[in-house]
């Protein structure tokens, strides 16, 4: 069985609700615009590029940097907070937590979720742009200017089918980043304790910038119309100051902090299904994708090589954020 030893006058000493509410309202506008900054550098880079020779090669680097950002945060930063959360001693010595392992379990069912939202989707767009299949027999000029233009009608479909998908799959992973986003913001709001959150307004700010160029880049090669570009970053920007401002009404009315076994209990599960959710979306729909099927990718060795870079570059970046957060 689990057990609680703390360092008790360490935690008092930290434990400040007046100046920790201060450092709370001095992270929203700091994290607000450097999430604008993070999502609209690569979004505004794309729109800079777009129609030169440069462009396409622009956003593959741009995302693979992505699929960098989006498997670290994943990996070293949702799922250990996960584990943590659901094993701390207040949790972890009551069944049925301390029985089975339900940040692992959660984390599969986000996986399986992002994939059937993804087969499902995929199989309706697929399905409403599938013509009927009919035999006509070619042979004079007419019928073969006809098949022409079929094949033509085809290969547009097809790019829109790519295009289609992109933009399910930007959309997907600002889902997933919204929960973390909003986990992050409510676990701060509630939070008491200016040791924490201190070094923690510094570390988002950095950690915002990193995962909005992340998904930045996926929503600047979707092809969004400016409406919906500008809709989307700004959810995003948005995102963690209103958690940190639903943490503290949680806080105001119930007195529960970020080391109540409830709240603990609620972050170790959301932050497991948007785990789930992004290491799926992080292998399969972007990395995947654009190393084993990306016509650039295939034609141009030293893009595949400048792509592993940026992938590492991004993964890198991300991970060593978790030395502060």
């Amino acid at each position: 069985m689990a057990s609680c030893v703390t360092d008790t006058a360490r935690a008092l000493a930290c434990r400040d609700g007046p100046a920790a509410t201060n450092l709370k309202y001095i992270s929203l506008l700091i994290i607000f615009f450097t999430s604008i900054f993070g999502i609209a550098s690569p979004v505004v880079l794309a729109r800079y590029f777009h129609g030169k020779p440069v462009y396409d090669k622009a956003i593959l680097i741009i995302k693979c940097f992505a699929a960098g950002v989006i498997l670290s945060t994943s990996l070293v930063h949702v799922l250990p907070d996960a584990y943590d959360a659901l094993s701390d001693c207040h949790v972890a010595s009551h069944h049925p937590w301390k029985d089975f392992p339900f940040a692992g379990l959660v984390t599969l069912i986000g996986a399986l979720l992002a994939l059937l939202v993804d087969i499902t989707a995929t199989a309706h767009v697929e399905d409403s742009h599938r013509s009927p299949c009919e035999y006509k027999p070619i042979g004079t000029p007419e019928e073969l200017e006809v098949k022409r233009a079929g094949e033509l009608s085809r290969l547009e479909k097809g790019e829109e089918l790519v295009r289609l998908k992109q933009r399910l799959v930007s959309q997907v992973l600002e889902i997933g980043i919204i929960f973390h986003s909003i986990i992050i913001g409510v676990t701060m709001g509630m939070s008491q304790n200016v040791c924490t959150i201190r070094p923690l307004v510094a570390a988002l700010s950095f950690h915002q910038i990193f995962e909005g160029m992340g998904l930045g880049g996926c929503i600047a090669q979707a092809g969004f119309s400016v409406g919906t570009v500008a809709y989307m970053c700004f959810m995003f920007s948005v995102t963690t100051p209103v958690g940190i401002v639903l943490g503290m009404i949680v806080y105001s009315l119930t007195g529960y902090d970020d080391s109540n076994p409830n709240a603990l209990i609620m972050e170790g599960l959301l932050g497991s299904l948007s785990s789930g959710i992004l290491i799926y979306m992080g292998l399969v729909d972007l990395i995947a994708v654009d190393f084993f099927h990306n016509k650039l990718m295939k034609s141009t060795p030293r893009m595949k090589k400048a792509s592993f870079v940026a992938l590492v570059l991004g993964s890198t970046s991300m991970s060593i954020l978790a030395l502060w957060a």
